[in-house]
């Protein structure tokens, strides 16, 4: 082997020495405290304020805005897309005069809970049309359904719209006859469905996104030393082991340029890490914690300035 094939091979074999040492090294260093640490998701409260529709479609004499179809139909599809993605704990605010009603025939409170996010929709577009061939020997008819769909995902903290977006969706059927022989289909009333589930399908991604990219935040509800307790529970996902840090409220001010009132970041103080989960509705869990502190005790007298926030990957 020649002079210069030997010296390559050694510099090939020091590369690879040294990668394997850095991967080695990457493996073992100490993994930050994260949450969740497997993978799982903290649920954000989500509800649907109204989804209307702001088409010509089907509004006839007799139409009503209170029991439009085609909204109600939209509003099923996106908390049932939504509740698919196994992210969100979706609460009733359609029908929640009706609940209210309800609760007090029955002698019995009904407890709401407030979201995170609010999210207000609309159909913006909706036809259907009919195109087709026809021959001596074949025929051919194709029914189209095309929607569109307009979504705003709305901060309840700040009321500030964090996301607005437009999609379209279609969705046809195809009917063919041969010397007369062949199905001959009338209008079907599945289509509509169809195309405004694909077009809400394009914006749900981009909800939970945007849901997301706040960190998951929650308080204290006792401190003392019979308990120390937070909101949330199981339902949300929080499980035995979790943690999450905890922070002194920052200072709120009026942003000036747009008239806002906004906070400050906080200052981290500690760790609480989740013992136990109790509670039997999203309104009545919590968590048992035990605090590790690292800047500064907890003052019990006065919870309302602190909160507990999930730790950013």
């Amino acid at each position: 082997m020649t002079g210069k094939k030997l010296l390559a091979l050694a510099l090939l074999t020091t590369v690879s020495t040294g990668a394997s040492a850095q991967r080695k090294t990457e493996v073992t260093e100490p993994v930050s405290v994260q949450q969740p640490a497997d993978g799982r998701f903290i649920k954000r409260k989500v509800a649907i304020g109204r989804f209307s529709n702001e088409t010509q479609y089907a509004k006839g004499i007799f139409y009503d805005k209170a029991n439009d179809p085609m909204g109600k139909q939209a509003l099923d599809i996106l908390s049932a897309k939504l509740a698919a993605s196994g992210k969100f704990l979706l609460l009733e605010r359609s029908d929640l005069a009706t609940l209210l009603e309800e609760a007090k025939k029955g002698d019995t409170g009904l407890a709401t809970i407030g979201a995170d996010y609010m999210i207000i929709g609309s159909i913006t577009e909706f036809g259907r049309k009919n195109t087709g061939t026809s021959g001596l020997f074949r025929s051919t008819k194709t029914q189209t359904v095309e929607a569109a769909v307009a979504v705003r995902l709305v901060d309840v903290s700040s009321g500030l719209i964090i996301y607005s977006d437009e999609a379209k969706g279609s969705a046809e059927i195809t009917s063919k006859t041969t010397m007369g022989m062949g199905g001959k289909a009338d209008y079907d009333a599945t289509l509509s469905d169809k195309a405004i589930s694909e077009a809400i399908g394009q914006l749900v991604e981009n909800i939970i996104n945007k849901c997301t990219d706040k960190p998951w935040r929650t308080f204290f509800l006792n401190y003392d030393d019979d308990a120390k307790l937070i909101a949330g529970g199981a339902s949300q996902g929080i499980n035995q082991g979790d943690m999450f840090a905890v922070f002194t409220k920052g200072k709120k001010v009026k942003n000036p340029q747009t008239g806002v009132m906004i906070e400050l970041p906080g200052k981290r103080v500690g760790i609480v890490r989740v013992e136990d989960t109790a509670g039997d509705t999203p309104e009545t869990e919590f968590s048992v914690v035990t605090y590790q502190q690292e800047v500064a005790a907890i003052d019990p007298a006065h919870l309302e300035n602190y909160y507990i926030e999930e730790i950013s990957k």
